[in-house]
């Protein structure tokens, strides 16, 4: 029995050795590099003004089925990309909680990206207020209660009148 415990110490020791002597695994190498460059920015924020943070996006160039691009905003509700081509780009701007924004460029033959930086942002849209959404909530609701009650106050009324 004494062997057999000194064994086992004798063979953890050299397998340590040998673990701690092991040269290293291998793998590849990576390099990489930053510099300033110009393109799109893409700008996603909800209708309160919070930015949409690290929602999906798809940049699809013209006349293709496959994505140009794919990635996810920066927490503050943007990303960067620069076309390759000419024509008509879609951007989709989804958060996974079923908000979806879909926005449309066309990029002009001979178009400098800085130019399209430099113009004034437009909204994209009419944003209606939150209170007006749910005051429109509100009387969507009201307003199918209202036909769902009167259809049955009218089926149990000639119901009644039937039965007399």
């Amino acid at each position: 029995m004494k062997t057999t415990g000194r064994a086992s110490i004798i063979a953890t020791v050299i397998l340590g050795i040998l673990l701690l002597r092991s040269p290293p695994g291998g793998c590849h190498g990576v390099e990489g590099s930053i510099a300033p460059a110009q393109g799109y920015l893409v700008t996603a924020v909800y209708d309160d003004g919070e930015p949409m943070c690290y929602a999906a996006v798809e940049i699809t160039p013209p006349n293709a089925q496959i994505a140009f691009q794919t990635g996810r905003t920066d927490r503050n509700g943007v990303m960067m990309f620069r076309p390759d081509s000419t024509g008509r780009w879609q951007a989709v701007v989804t958060d996974g909680m079923g908000h979806r924004l879909r926005l449309d460029l066309t990029v002009a033959e001979g178009g400098d990206a800085a130019d399209a930086l430099a113009a004034p942002n437009v909204p994209l849209r009419a944003a209606r207020s939150r209170a007006a959404n749910i005051i429109t909530g509100f009387s969507i609701i009201f307003g199918l209660s209202g036909l769902l009650y009167g259809w049955k106050g009218r089926r149990i009324r000639s119901a009644a009148q039937g039965a007399s």
